[in-house]
Parts: structure tokens; C-alpha cells; sequence
């Protein structure tokens, strides 16, 4: 589906490991202000690709552009400067850190204060901003690992498997903080997801990936949820 103006563009992605291609040839775009949730099963390559889009695995053909910027080939922490932010699968935050700094820790620069307007997306953060990172529940973690994201002011903020082991009504909330962040940071926002209702929730349009290809891209109104959830438990 051809994207006018597409903030990231992936362009014949082809990623693996060692001699297995995971990913042969896969492309996509999100344009401004748009949510994309990349559906399927585990196995099928989301955490591939998106360990491909930050940079933590080489691509073996393709390219990732994003604003423009060929990003193909460059460090994560040159992606991130360039306005590209990942949420790992896990969260990955420091448990031994307070909250506050481990939003630091996504800061660009050591001279930056910590914004107050992610407090005012994540208010539970602020009352526990002392608080050691590894105290929280995993919706909080969550949204500290969110937070720590949006800190370093990305474009493209990438969410890999955010509801994993949160519970129901915290996924409703994770919901609204996505759409309500899209809104006011103007960004763009790609998320791998197998909780079809959520994907439902926030996204502007849907991909199923099936063995590192694509075999589904819609707009959220067109999807037939029956077909796309009988292609999620195969």
C-alpha cells in the first residue's frame, strides 16, 4: 500500500541469522502521525524487523529511510539522534535505576532536563519518579520504558509486543496514552502486536506478517478481524 509522504520508509528489508533468512524482502511505510501495528504469530519475524529498523541486526539488502535519511547501515545510536526510538520486547529498563533516571539514561544530551510533559502523559511515573525502575508492575514498566523512548524526541517511536504479560484494563490505558502521545508529539508510531483488540484500538492501519512477509495491509476500517484473527492462530 503506497504511503504519500511516509515518515519511514522500508524498502526489499532482508534480515537474518547466520544462514537462516528470517526476513527475505520486506516493505512497508508510516506516514506522519500515523500508527501502524505489524500483526502475527511469534515466530514470524516482528522482533526481527524491528531489531533491523534500530540497527541491533545488519540488513543484508534494503534500505530504512526515515525523514529522508538513509539510515542503512548506521549505529542505533545514530538512528536514535536521527529521531528513531525502540521499546524493546521485555522493556528492558534498569531495575537498580529510579525511575527518573532511567528516563534520563533516553536523554540526548547529559545537560537536558527530564521533560515534564512525559509525567503529564505517564502521571503514575511522577508520584514514583525515586522509585528503583525494578519495583514497578509490568504496566508501569512499560510505560517507563515508553517514557525513556519519547525522551530522546523521536520521529518514529518503534513498540515491540507492548501488552506482553500486562493486564487487561492496564492494555485499555496503554491504549489511550498511545493515541493521546500521537497526538500531541505529531509522531508516528509502529508497534508489533498480537492482541488483535489492541491493534484495533490504536491503529490507523494494519499489517499481518507471516515468515517475514507481508500478507495483509489495510486501513483499521476495512479489517475483516474474523480473517485477520484466524490468520493469527494458524
Amino acid at each position: 500500500m503506497e504511503v504519500a509522504n511516509p515518515v519511514l520508509a522500508v524498502d526489499h528489508l532482508a534480515v537474518g541469522y547466520g544462514q537462516s533468512q528470517v526476513i527475505p524482502g520486506l516493505s512497508f511505510a508510516a506516514g506522519e502521525n500515523e500508527i501502524v501495528a505489524i500483526m502475527g504469530r511469534n515466530g514470524m519475524g516482528k522482533t526481527t524487523l524491528f531489531k533491523a529498523l534500530i540497527g541491533i541486526l545488519p540488513a543484508r539488502a534494503g534500505s530504512i529511510v526515515l525523514g529522508g535519511t538513509n539510515l542503512t547501515g548506521t549505529e542505533p545510536f545514530e538512528r536514535v539522534a536521527d529521531g528513531l526510538a525502540y521499546v524493546p520486547q521485555g522493556r528492558m529498563i534498569f531495575p537498580k535505576l529510579t525511575v527518573e533516571d532511567n528516563i534520563r539514561a533516553g536523554l540526548r544530551s547529559r545537560k537536558e532536563e527530564v521533560p515534564e510533559e512525559l509525567f503529564e502523559f505517564f502521571p503514575v511515573l511522577k508520584d514514583m519518579r525515586n522509585r528503583r525502575g525494578g519495583n514497578l508492575s509490568g504496566g508501569q514498566q512499560q510505560q517507563l520504558a515508553i517514557a525513556r523512548a519519547l525522551a530522546s524526541h523521536p520521529k518514529v517511536l518503534l513498540l515491540d509486543e507492548p501488552t506482553e504479560g500486562i493486564q487487561p484494563s492496564i492494555i485499555k490505558d496503554l491504549a489511550r496514552m498511545l493515541k493521546e502521545i500521537r497526538d500531541k508529539r505529531g509522531l508516528s508510531i509502529v508497534v508489533s502486536e498480537q492482541v488483535l483488540s489492541f491493534a484495533l484500538e490504536i491503529a490507523d492501519r494494519v499489517l499481518v506478517l507471516d515468515r517475514g512477509r507481508i500478507t495483509l495491509e489495510t486501513p483499521r476500517a476495512d479489517v475483516d478481524a474474523d480473517s485477520v484473527a484466524r490468520m493469527l492462530s494458524i
